[in-house]
């Protein structure tokens, strides 16, 4: 029997699950406010509300928790999914796109550092990927995010890479 790992690519059952889970975040702020009050990732897998989103997304395959944890922790920050542009595309847009020089809204070195945090430092990444959500005013690709941190590995570099592409081919002031 093989097993089956979640990726939260567009349209996979998963993400529908994150989106339905998300969504209903909305009809319980008091479960949104827990989890956005959390700390560590620990404390996120504390909460009700990840083990259901835990359940719903097992259905799919065998699920990362400490990923996942990630993926739950940092939605709770979203207020609007906008799915236009990547995660990193939506760092690298100035605040002002009609700027042509305008400065990115997450700088080139703030970015950089991101991209340096390893896979053993998960709760940095979470405390760090919560500003960047906030600086972006918690309107985010979800999915793009989701996937992102949700394969956030050391043996898996693809995604700092492709984040590498996409941010600097939107940034004014790196280029």
């Amino acid at each position: 029997m093989s097993m089956t790992y979640l990726k939260f690519d567009k349209d996979s059952p998963e993400m529908l699950m994150l989106a339905a889970w998300w969504n209903a975040l909305n009809e319980n702020r008091g479960d949104r406010a827990e989890l956005r009050r959390c700390a560590t990732l620990a404390e996120v897998a504390f909460t009700p509300a990840y083990h259901r989103l835990r359940l719903s997304v097992g259905k799919f395959g065998v699920p990362n928790d400490d990923g996942l944890a990630l993926v739950a922790g940092l939605s709770a920050c979203v207020k609007n999914d906008i799915a236009d542009s990547t995660f990193a595309e939506q760092m690298a847009t100035p605040k002002d796109p009609t700027l042509r020089d305008g400065k990115a809204r997450l700088s080139g070195l703030r970015f950089r550092r991101l991209l340096k945090i390893k896979d053993k430092e998960l709760d940095e990444l979470f405390t760090t990927m919560g500003r960047v959500v906030s600086l972006l005013g918690s309107s985010i690709n979800m999915q793009s995010l989701a996937r992102s941190v949700y394969l956030w590995n050391d043996r898996y570099t693809d995604i700092r890479k492709q984040w590498a592409f996409e941010y600097y081919s939107k940034s004014p002031s790196e280029q």
